[in-house]
């Protein structure tokens, strides 16, 4: 189960960060062209947020089963942890848990806003400091 697992977290990763790369750039270059919000950027920003809650749940079941996880922290301690381990460990669930917390705030706030510029700046903001999170705690190593 823990390697299918960890299999499906890596590859969905591929999907959660094209959606949150795409939602990001969809919601500036609307944002200073100055568009109109259509259901297109809707359904963009919805499912970047699906996409990225699946993640994190699969994520947080891998922490709680993965010696990577909180096994590692358990057996070796906070002090034991190399940098590597203390990525896997402490930095990537919690900054990834921050980016998706980042992007649901910018989706709730996003729909409270009337009229398309608001709508477009808050997404722009909240989907990039998503963006940005994420891509300063992915596991580089582990990717290619």
């Amino acid at each position: 189960m823990y390697s299918t697992l960890q299999m499906i977290h890596s590859y969905w990763a591929y999907l959660v960060l094209a959606m949150i790369i795409i939602a990001s750039l969809n919601a500036l270059t609307k944002f200073f062209g100055k568009k109109e919000f259509h259901a297109i950027d809707f359904r963009i920003s919805l499912f970047t947020l699906i996409v990225t809650h699946i993640q994190i749940l699969i994520g947080l079941v891998l922490y709680f089963i993965s010696p990577l996880g909180l096994k590692n922290i358990s057996n070796n301690g906070m002090g034991g942890l190399d940098s590597f381990g203390r990525l896997l460990a402490v930095e990537h669930p919690f900054i990834g848990i921050l980016a998706v917390t980042l992007i649901t705030i910018g989706y709730s706030k996003h729909k409270k806003k009337l009229t398309s510029t608001p709508k477009f700046k808050v997404l722009a903001i909240f989907y990039t400091l998503g963006l940005i999170l994420v891509l300063t705690r992915i596991p580089w190593s582990n990717w290619f």
